[in-house]
């Protein structure tokens, strides 16, 4: 049975390194020994011991330094598989009961509702894009844990998934004052599960989420990759679920696009029902301009809230910030806001064209490259073909900020899962690749020219 320290130090460094490393150097190692004066790790073979101690002995000094141990010097001992727990026992697989939490412990005082108060669906605009959505969490105000159970909403930055997975929260709040509604972010849940095994307070971490009437969890997708996050979310999506509590999450893809996402999570998130939420069109960014001038006491012209709706058109968060802006300039120089105004303002950081397609972003890429449009909507694998289609795939979610279905369709692709990997793809190269970036670059400077 691996020790209750060494479940600690593994959880901390798997959150600290990429999945592969965890899993090729650290999750068969064991505690052999402890003392103040020396610490030995187990481990399956020679080539393991060679590689924790040339290049990651400084993680094991740092993660047992923040769980209070401080020995003078670690050592490596290769130890026979039967001698040792190769796999790490699962954490919180048990069910616990809700009276086990300690009112007056640390860790607990540090748990939260989290929502926010100021979102609420009155203020939140419903369009095209977002209407399903907005009826489903409407749905689940009503009747929490009957139907829609998880909701999955998913869609780009920027686009009001948090704004209306809180509204359904505090809606809950206000018409059942005894309910536990729990808003988290999973960097939160992370960051307060890492806590809980460092100060030996599992238990409690998973009573207080376990306990909760509705649980709400925002960007979901930055689970990918942490196995024991997994194992923990899936034990408490489980307790919730076959407790009628209601589950609602947000990320920003599909459950099956979320990499390295363990299946019976992926099989869970599909029980209730998941729906894609789109930026926002021309009539619902005019209404959002709106409300959001009303909210400060301010009247904006008609031809005001055409420009910014027309020229910010890619999310909500964008919109606001141009809005923001704006009024800012505004007050400080008690001007009243007119278009010259803000093309003054917003002119040369928001100087987007009015209309600006998916089809012009697939063009201008197919021209920079020189080559047929055709053969970047077509069936060609050929690499002068293959990369400029997976730039405009990146460029076609980093400016229109499209969904990842979207963009397939737009290419002539029938699996969505290409769109993915070819953004992420053009991601990572160009963090490396100073000619692909400035390709990029251009074909940018050319569609805003």
């Amino acid at each position: 049975m691996t020790s209750p320290l060494w479940q600690a130090v593994l959880g901390e460094i798997e959150l600290s390194v990429s999945r592969a490393n965890y899993m090729t150097w650290f999750k068969n190692t064991s505690l052999v020994q402890q003392s103040d004066e020396l610490i030995i790790i187990g481990v399956p073979n020679i080539f393991i011991k060679q590689q924790l101690e040339k290049k990651f002995n400084d993680i094991f000094i740092t993660t047992l330094k923040n769980n209070g141990i401080t020995p003078n010097r670690i050592e490596y001992k290769i130890v026979a598989p039967e001698a040792k727990n190769l796999e790490i026992e699962p954490i919180l697989s048990e069910k616990i009961e809700p009276n086990r939490m300690s009112n007056n412990s640390s860790i607990s005082q540090a748990y939260r509702q989290g929502l926010n108060e100021r979102y609420s669906f009155d203020n939140f605009v419903v369009g095209a894009a977002n209407e399903l959505a907005f009826a489903a969490c409407q749905s689940i105000a009503a009747v929490p844990g009957n139907k829609y159970n998880p909701l999955f909403l998913y869609g780009g930055v920027g686009i009001g998934k948090t704004h209306l997975v809180q509204a359904v929260g505090n809606e809950l709040v206000r018409n059942n004052p005894g309910f536990k509604v729990l808003y988290i972010t999973t960097e939160q849940f992370v960051q307060e599960f890492v806590e809980s095994l460092r100060t030996r307070k599992t238990n409690e971490f998973a009573t207080h989420y376990r306990s909760a009437d509705v649980l709400i969890v925002d960007d979901i997708q930055f689970i990918a990759g942490k196995e024991k996050i997994q194992e923990e979310f899936f034990h408490t999506f489980n307790s919730l679920h076959q407790a009628n509590k209601q589950i609602i999450i947000s990320s920003d893809r599909l459950p099956k696009d979320i990499p390295t996402l363990e299946e019976r999570l992926l099989s869970r998130f599909a029980w209730g029902m998941s729906i894609d939420m789109q930026n926002p069109d021309f009539e619902t960014r005019c209404a959002i301009i709106q409300i959001k001038a009303q909210t400060n006491d301010v009247f904006l012209p008609n031809d005001v809230v055409d420009y910014l709706a027309t020229n910010i058109n890619t999310n909500v968060r964008e919109l606001e910030g141009a809005l923001n802006q704006l009024l800012a300039f505004c007050e400080m120089r008690s001007l009243e806001p007119n278009v010259d105004i803000a093309v003054s303002v917003l002119g040369n950081s928001h100087n987007r064209p009015k209309h600006l397609s998916a089809k012009q972003i697939i063009e201008r890429t197919a021209k920079h490259f020189q080559v047929p449009v055709e053969d970047i909507l077509g069936p060609k694998r050929d690499k002068d073909i293959v990369i400029p289609r997976q730039i405009a795939m990146y460029i076609l979610r980093s400016e229109l900020h499209l969904s990842f279905p979207k963009i397939a369709r737009e290419l002539g692709r029938k699996d969505h899962t290409t769109a993915i990997h070819s953004v992420e793809k053009i991601q990572k190269a160009a963090q490396l690749d100073s000619s692909l970036r400035s390709a990029i670059s251009e074909i940018k400077e050319r569609l805003y020219a």
